[in-house]
């Protein structure tokens, strides 16, 4: 097949799971170009070293002198949805020229479901993580939640300033899940990367999708047979929603001596790293965060830790905790999201409740149990290259893809 790849995201998982396809259809024989953003980041595991890469612009500051409060809501949501919009439709117009059999689009960083299968004229196929989980989830709260109205609010202009801006907001979302939604429908077909997944995407858009299950990169990931050191380890961005926090308050309910919490991350929202370096001080945990590392230091890491811990909220998948399996690590994870599809409890790692003391009485358990611990860890590397390799991911999508050519010819 001759493919045409959409994308814009930024570096961390999903841009891993991308180019991880992206090499194995290649090496398929399919002969792949690439299309995305001047926003995307291209540094980050480049497409444009395994297969030809166009950068289209998207200006995404808005120029001129606005209104304060319309920059900050409804008017800025339109203004960038106009100029994702003006950026689908010139890459739509190329790949249309281009005697393209599929696109294969990825998810958006800023909408999640891009514009572009509104403008093209071949199958279509979204890989979706998630929808734009701010709209849809509490992160910590609902967004659509109204304010609170006290008491003699028609005398607090400042109150009803707050109600404006809020209604401006609101207004903005309802615009961005709209077109969320169409985008999302323009697609021949939708996959995601777990049933989990699945149903966020029923409860979100109200449409059906196919699990799809992502893989590991076992050339990188690799069991090395080296001496476990005492020190547990986390993936993802250090971002609130990932557990960090809870992580390194289930680490500090252990007795001492407590191991050292190592976390890797490829992003840090501002003032969270600083947060987490004055509670992991007040908890007592030795915390050394690792921003932005090569992978072969971030292999090395999993191949030295003791065991992998795993807290974030409603993850989608959690490829991070397959590839501590692929490296020898059990995981203790919380049982929430996709995670539950893929940690097997008490085969590959431990599943607990989200309550640190729980979290810490399975770390506990393993610390003083390390046969236990490395037959886990074995079970988890078995595991993966029994079902969740990047090879076994590619052949499920590249049959993802057959079917629905096949379902095309078909109604032809």
């Amino acid at each position: 097949m001759k493919i045409a790849v959409w994308y814009n995201l930024p570096s961390g998982g999903g841009k891993r799971a991308l180019y991880n396809y992206v090499r194995g259809l290649a090496e398929r024989g399919h002969a792949i170009e690439s299309w995305c953003p001047s926003t995307a980041d291209r540094s980050y595991l480049p497409l444009s070293d395994l297969v030809p890469e166009h950068v289209l612009p998207l200006p995404w500051t808005p120029e001129g002198r606005r209104n304060f409060l319309l920059s900050r809501a409804y008017g800025a949501t339109r203004d960038r949805l106009r100029r994702m919009d003006r950026h689908c439709r010139e890459c739509a117009e190329e790949i249309n020229c281009g005697g393209f059999d599929l696109l294969f689009a990825n998810p958006c960083m800023f909408f999640s479901s891009g514009a572009i299968a509104r403008y093209i004229r071949i199958p279509s196929v979204l890989y979706l993580q998630d929808p734009f989980r701010q709209l849809y989830e509490a992160l910590p709260k609902l967004r659509w939640v109204a304010l609170d109205t006290p008491r003699g609010w028609w005398r607090s202009p400042n109150f009803l300033a707050r109600r404006f801006a809020d209604f401006l907001k609101i207004e903005g979302m309802r615009v961005q899940a709209r077109e969320e939604l169409r985008n999302a429908q323009a697609f021949s077909s939708i996959l995601v990367n777990s049933y989990y997944s699945r149903e966020s995407v029923l409860r979100a858009y109200g449409l059906d999708s196919k699990v799809c299950y992502l893989g590991v990169d076992t050339n990188l990931f690799v069991n090395q047979g080296r001496p476990r050191e005492f020190f547990v380890v986390g993936i993802g961005s250090f971002t609130p929603g990932k557990g960090i926090d809870f992580a390194i308050r289930a680490v500090g309910q252990l007795q001492p001596p407590r191991p050292r919490l190592i976390w890797i991350g490829n992003a840090s929202e501002r003032g969270y790293l600083e947060f987490l370096t004055r509670l992991s001080q007040s908890q007592g945990v030795e915390f050394e965060p690792k921003l932005m590392i090569q992978d072969s230091e971030m292999a090395d890491i999993l191949n030295r830790a003791s065991i992998m811990v795993y807290a974030p909220r409603l993850e989608p998948f959690g490829l991070a905790a397959l590839e501590g399996n692929a490296c020898g690590l059990p995981v203790v994870a919380v049982a929430e999201g996709g995670v539950r599809e893929t940690v097997v409890d008490g085969v590959n790692g431990l599943l607990v409740e989200h309550d640190p003391q729980r979290m810490a009485a399975a770390i506990q358990y393993l610390i003083d149990r390390p046969d236990c611990a490395a037959q886990l860890g074995a079970n988890g590397r078995r595991m993966v290259l029994e079902r969740w390799t990047v090879q076994h991911s590619v052949e499920r999508l590249e049959q993802r893809f057959i079917e629905l050519m096949q379902r095309g010819n078909a109604s032809q």
